[in-house]
């Protein structure tokens, strides 16, 4: 355990200092070859469950602390162990033992009484602690303040639920390859082999518990894919039929393109501004069985990329804040600063007018998020069709405001549909 809580203070640590957590695991493993699986999976389990509840964590540190402490290092061991008492099933004292044997590797001579003193005296005021910092919305639902009072005011009757769904851990959800199979026949398939599922609806079958994918039947054949389900309906909503030219304009990992393609038989065109993320996007093609087009190239400016033929369909599926799947990327609460919004406004505003152009008449393009901030979705659109008047919005029936709101079943997405005149 406490190499573990070793790796994942030094985790949440770089996390808070600015970096992505996957990207900041990575280096740990990089830096910790012999860590056992387990150890690994601890590790991952800490770091994560310390940032999603991290809020409340650095309350809780605060009234148990004098003073601010001169050593991050220490810090950040501190809220993992905290995160250890108030949340893991972990034996009490272990978690205590262990982080007080971690605090020696900081080789300060003040460490270990500390975080000793420190964590039983939380086991001893725990009570009292929760009720100092009850009335605190930041402790009590872990989001930055400003985040939270944005959601008040988008979404005044339901910020509440919103924020609570962003702390609970994301299901594993399967898109089922409606080429090679259907999802009820395959949610048979899997509970054959012991591995609980339902069918939520279209191609989607949620897992009761998350397994390996090397675990799932046929995914090494193409047959399922890894995919939210809210992310699921970017597919059929962009109305696809055989022999459309269609483009992806920001298409890395790669999952909806691979599902528009088991839609109907397309002329995929998929673009992408970042060339490493753009070899998943072949990699989860290949594994499908399917071929597109790729470019590497930015969407607000596509003169670079484009052969001047026109695409019946375009998904931009554009950089976001990705306020939406915060359960997923637990790290994003902390890192997303309010400004963050415009920057990625006047952004997604770019891809609109580049990508408007390279649309038939007639076509539709699929205007695509994963965000719940409003000035990143429906007021993005609605600025986009004061000034574009071949554009029209339609009309959708499921999500019917466009707005998908994070919930047990899925994560928060936003989709607009718009025609050309």
């Amino acid at each position: 355990m406490r190499i573990s809580q070793q790796i994942a203070a030094t985790a949440v640590s770089q996390v808070l200092g600015g970096r992505n957590l996957t990207l900041a695991l990575q280096n740990l493993w990089r830096e910790h070859p012999h860590i056992t699986p387990q150890q690994r999976a601890v590790a991952q389990d800490l770091s994560y469950g310390t940032l999603r509840f991290y809020g409340r964590l650095q309350a809780l540190l605060t009234q148990l602390l004098e003073k601010p402490l001169p050593d991050e290092r220490a810090r950040c061991l501190l809220l993992v162990a905290l995160y250890q008492l108030e949340f893991d099933q972990a034996a009490k004292h272990t978690v205590v033992d262990q982080a007080v044997m971690a605090a020696t590797q900081l080789r300060k001579p003040w460490a270990k009484g500390l975080v000793n003193g420190v964590l039983r005296n939380f086991l001893r005021r725990r009570e009292e602690l929760m009720a100092i910092i009850a009335d605190d919305e930041v402790a009590q639902y872990s989001y930055p303040r400003w985040w939270i009072e944005k959601l008040k005011a988008n979404y005044p009757a339901q910020w509440q639920v919103i924020l609570e769904a962003g702390n609970q851990h994301p299901p594993l959800t399967l898109r089922v390859n409606r080429r090679l199979a259907d999802a009820e026949t395959y949610c048979r398939k899997l509970i054959e082999a012991g591995v609980a599922a339902r069918h939520l609806g279209g191609d989607a079958v949620m897992l009761q518990h998350a397994v390996a994918v090397d675990k799932l039947p046929g995914f090494a054949q193409g047959e399922v894919s890894v995919q939210d389900y809210g992310a699921q309906l970017a597919g059929p909503l962009l109305d696809v039929s055989a022999g459309m030219r269609v483009l992806d304009a920001c298409c890395a990992p790669g999952g909806k393109t691979g599902h528009i393609l088991e839609l109907a038989e397309v002329d995929m065109v998929a673009v992408d501004s970042d060339t490493q993320r753009l070899h998943r996007t072949r990699s989860n093609l290949d594994r499908l069985g399917f071929n597109a087009q790729l470019f590497t190239g930015d969407a607000a400016n596509p003169s670079a990329w484009w052969d001047g033929k026109p695409f019946d369909r375009i998904l931009a599926d554009v950089p976001c804040t990705a306020s939406g799947i915060v359960r997923r990327h637990v790290d994003i609460k902390w890192l997303r600063r309010e400004a963050d919004i415009s920057s990625f406004s006047r952004q997604q505003a770019l891809m609109l007018q580049g990508l408007w152009r390279l649309l038939a008449n007639g076509g539709k393009l699929l205007y695509a998020t994963c965000s719940i901030f409003l000035e990143e979705n429906q007021r993005q659109i609605d600025a986009f069709l004061r000034h574009q008047t071949d554009a029209r919005q339609l009309l959708l029936q499921h999500p019917e405001s466009g707005q998908l709101l994070p919930c047990a079943e899925h994560d928060g997405f936003f989709y607009a549909v718009l025609q050309k005149n």
